[in-house]
């Protein structure tokens, strides 16, 4: 039987046979069904898994108003996904509705940042009871929400990671990070890989090494980026590198337990050493995994050779857990864990609050005290009442709910199903990842690796959206589709946008064909 009659016969399965989406739950009102044996196409939407939620009616601005007030009075970068930017209304879970009671899948939790599933009624109901108590103090005054959650999140770090500083934002966190690094080594000069996203802060640009992101003028004074370890697009890299159930299909040649890839970034970093910076240097920053550029993974070992190398300069180590952490990676907690180091300093946000606006940089007593003696640190806002009680409420589902175990299971049962797309299509270069936090990289071609035009990648993105998925876009030249959907989802919503995600390929191929 020939591929194409077997996506036939896939997509007749889907419509005959999949389950009925439950009345309480809209989906996406049905398209024209319709098939060309000519073309060997056909154009149906997978079927959505059923839920029991019911959206509340819409009742505020039109979706013109909403456009007219955006186009007047907000941000004017063009930010918003899709030709016509999705007005959304209310969210269950991993499900998200619009204006017009359409659902959707969301696969990119508000990029990567809706850890336990919207509007979790455990939250919910911390945040409505801390609502009717004490909103807010600021630091001068005690209150006993900071202290429970300083607890909880204490006790999920190692030795001797246990000082807390509370903030608003992963970009402000990254800043203080780097303060603590400079008061602590008394030193300037800090690292951070290329493709490496750390905050839009004026100080935090100059870690930020994405192209959209750097200014001309002069911000982030001390910076100095080095070679992204990246063993798919990067000049090194092989079949066993990486730590995850899906590897690149570049050929390698490395004995089991020597990794050549590795060896040669090393090099690079060591020259970034020699080269660009101060003989002793403040820090070192890295993601454990990078996400705005498309879920770049390193080389095994990569990480824990470059931090002996920066201690070795006086520097400290920083752990950029923004994306990575609260168990998204399945195996660990934290994404750390997973390279087998131990930073000096680690900055969260994201996950921690489940969208609500909360951050945390946690170090150990002595850098801590350096900073303390530089400074009078004082934050308004950080460690409020309100984002405590919340954060306590997330960080008991993850454990009660086994969020943790479910990334690991659900997110590497999704990989494996995406690889094989990989294998289908010509276009699918790379498929990477590890637990919920998954980059699919759009090619010309296997052999060039050249990356797809982004006119392509937007109308593969649109397709998704149309049938009711939602996935984000990454990557130096947006070519790498972002799977990093709540930690809550099941098997069958893995299936719904595996095929939905199949579809869209098959789409794509048809309309290149003519």
């Amino acid at each position: 039987m020939t591929p194409a009659w077997r996506h036939l016969l896939r997509a007749w399965h889907l419509q005959t046979s999949s389950p009925r989406i439950t009345k309480m739950c809209p989906s996406l009102s049905p398209g024209a069904f319709w098939t060309s044996v000519a073309n060997l196409g056909l154009h149906t939407k997978p079927r959505m898994p059923p839920c029991d939620f019911t959206p509340e009616k819409y009742q505020s601005l039109t979706y013109e108003r909403v456009l007219e007030i955006h186009n007047h009075h907000l941000i004017p970068t063009r930010i918003a996904y899709f030709r016509k930017p999705l007005l959304l209304h209310q969210g269950h879970m991993e499900w998200l509705f619009d204006y017009e009671g359409n659902r959707y899948l969301d696969f990119f939790s508000g990029i990567v940042t809706v850890s336990v599933g919207h509007c979790h009624p455990k939250v919910n109901a911390a945040a409505q009871k801390q609502l009717g108590r004490l909103w807010h103090t600021s630091a001068l005054f005690f209150h006993s929400p900071i202290h429970e959650f300083a607890e909880k999140l204490s006790a999920l770090l190692p030795e001797p990671l246990k000082v807390i500083f509370l903030v608003n934002s992963g970009s402000e966190a990254n800043d203080l990070a780097m303060l603590m690094a400079r008061a602590h080594s008394n030193s300037t000069d800090i690292i951070s890989l290329r493709g490496a996203y750390h905050g839009c802060s004026p100080s935090t640009l100059g870690l930020t090494n994405v192209g959209p992101c750097k200014m001309e003028l002069p911000s982030g004074l001390g910076c100095q980026s080095t070679m992204c370890p990246d063993v798919f697009r990067g000049p090194w890299g092989g079949s066993h590198c990486r730590d995850s159930p899906v590897q690149t299909m570049r050929k390698c040649s490395c004995a089991p337990d020597c990794c050549q890839a590795k060896d040669q970034y090393i090099e690079q970093f060591k020259d970034t050493l020699n080269t660009s910076v101060a003989k002793s240097i403040a820090g070192f920053f890295a993601e454990p995994i990078q996400g705005v550029n498309g879920v770049v993974q390193y080389p095994k070992g990569f990480l824990r050779e470059a931090f002996e190398l920066v201690r070795e300069r006086g520097g400290v180590c920083i752990a950029d857990e923004v994306q990575t952490g609260f168990g998204r990676l399945g195996s660990h907690f934290w994404g750390f864990q997973t390279h087998g180091i131990l930073p000096d300093i680690v900055t969260m946000a994201k996950g921690i609050g489940n969208g609500f606006p909360m951050a945390a940089v946690v170090t150990t007593p002595e850098i801590a005290k350096s900073l303390a003696k530089r400074i009078f640190h004082f934050n308004t806002f950080g460690g409020n009442p309100m984002v405590c009680a919340i954060g306590s409420a997330v960080l008991e589902v993850i454990k009660e709910e086994k969020l943790q175990e479910n990334s690991q299971e659900v997110g590497t049962y999704m990989l494996q199903k995406f690889a094989e797309l990989r294998d289908e299509f010509e276009i699918v270069g790379d498929v990477r990842g590890k637990g919920l936090m998954i980059g699919i990289e759009m090619v010309k071609d296997k052999v060039s690796r050249q990356p797809l035009p982004q006119e392509e990648v937007n109308e593969i993105h649109e397709d998704c959206k149309r049938m009711g998925l939602l996935i984000g876009k990454g990557g130096i030249f947006a070519q790498t589709f972002r799977i990093a959907p709540s930690m809550c989802i099941t098997k069958p919503d893995v299936h719904f946008a595996v095929e939905v995600f199949r579809s869209a390929l098959i789409q794509h191929m048809e309309r290149r064909a003519k």
